[in-house]
């Protein structure tokens, strides 16, 4: 028989992987949706979007989710999705510290409970408490060796998350880190695509009046390159510069009236 003077004690918080068997979400089906992603080849903050959308979905009890990415711009939130995760974003890199931040140092997911009692970030707990921020879970964004950031999920609810969310967060992490991944080198290899056009057009043009300048008697083609070079370090001019000023020039006397 129970003690009526005992006072009765609060249940243990209950894990919702805990609870019942089956997930909130259809994994499968957020998958699914990531690898649609990557080889629809959306814009980079849509992508981006959409992925915080899914780590939203697939963990239960979520208010808000996030993608931080670090590069040589900095630490900044591509993605969130509401003021809520933005503002959480917003205070580790104040603070320069927090579950997302650590998570891409380390390399390693990280989880916190109840932002009330968890003393490892201690500034940053005590300002996202107060927006009712209570658990978070954080899984590294991974390419190969290298760590390009972290997606994180916030809850108001403490003890919110348990091993089926951290296995969520590693698949969406993944496959986040890969559409990241793909994204840059489809950058990259704009980038070197209008670098190549750059430079043959530079090519061409210096070739063009090196050829200008043979036709008005230079010796040879060296001697041709060498007056443009000396010509542009007179004017302070990019040498591609002075051989479109001389082309432009050529152009012009060409397409003038011809003499009567």
């Amino acid at each position: 028989m129970t003690d009526p003077t005992t006072p009765a004690q609060d249940p243990a918080p209950v894990r919702p992987d805990e609870s019942s068997g089956t997930p909130s979400v259809d994994l499968t089906w957020a998958l699914s949706q990531m690898s649609g992603l990557i080889l629809s080849r959306e814009t980079v903050d849509t992508a981006l979007q959409l992925v915080t959308a899914l780590a939203a979905t697939a963990t239960a009890g979520t208010l808000g989710a996030a993608v931080t990415v670090v590069d040589e711009h900095g630490k900044r939130s591509r993605a969130a999705s509401n003021h809520a995760a933005e503002q959480a974003d917003a205070l580790q890199y104040e603070f320069d510290e927090g579950p997302c931040l650590t998570a891409w140092r380390t390399r390693e997911l990280v989880r916190i409970d109840d932002t009330t009692s968890d003393g490892r970030w201690p500034r940053w707990n005590e300002a996202v408490s107060r927006l009712g921020v209570r658990s978070v879970l954080s899984a590294p964004l991974l390419v190969g060796e290298e760590s390009i950031g972290a997606m994180k999920v916030y809850c108001e609810r403490p003890m919110n998350y348990g091993p089926h969310d951290e296995q969520v967060m590693h698949l969406l992490a993944a496959q986040a880190a890969i559409l990241l991944a793909n994204t840059q080198s489809l950058q990259q290899a704009r980038r070197l695509s209008r670098q190549l056009t750059d430079a043959l057009s530079i090519r061409d043009a210096i070739a063009q009046a090196t050829g200008v300048l043979l036709a008005r008697g230079a010796a040879s083609r060296q001697d041709a390159f060498a007056t443009l070079a000396a010509t542009a370090r007179r004017s302070d001019r990019a040498i591609d510069d002075v051989a479109r000023a001389l082309l432009a020039t050529v152009t012009a006397r060409n397409s003038g009236p011809a003499a009567g």
